[in-house]
């Protein structure tokens, strides 16, 4: 593998790893459940968004310097993984929320206070 190649993968998980950082610090700072959902969703969908792209680049070298059928297989399945990824991390993130919703979680700050608001005005 070539430097620039090395250089890449380590700056796409160097990437990867302080955003999924990210999402791990506003999963324990952040207030209340819907803003959890957003910092985690946010920070973890681009975080393995990066890792994955690593992984991506390590195939596709490893498919150029081989000629080994295995790596494009391989960095086929990464590809798909990444589609999954953007879909269903912020569908199980609206679903959690839509849930906390109807089970009547109040969000904290000033929504509620705007929904409230909208509500006596009806």
């Amino acid at each position: 593998m070539s430097g620039s190649t090395e250089f890449l993968i380590k700056l796409f998980l160097g990437i990867g790893l302080v955003f999924n950082v990210l999402g791990t610090i506003a999963l324990y700072r952040f207030p209340d459940v819907y803003t959890r959902l957003h910092g985690t969703t946010k920070c973890t969908t681009f975080g393995s968004i990066f890792t994955s792209l690593s992984v991506l680049v390590y195939a596709i070298s490893k498919y150029a310097m081989t000629g080994e059928a295995r790596f494009m297989t391989f960095a086929i399945h990464v590809v798909v993984a990444i589609f999954a990824l953007l879909i269903t991390n912020p569908t199980g993130a609206h679903a959690i929320a839509r849930a906390a919703h109807r089970s009547g979680v109040k969000p904290l700050g000033n929504i509620d206070r705007l929904a409230e608001k909208e509500a006596g005005e009806k």
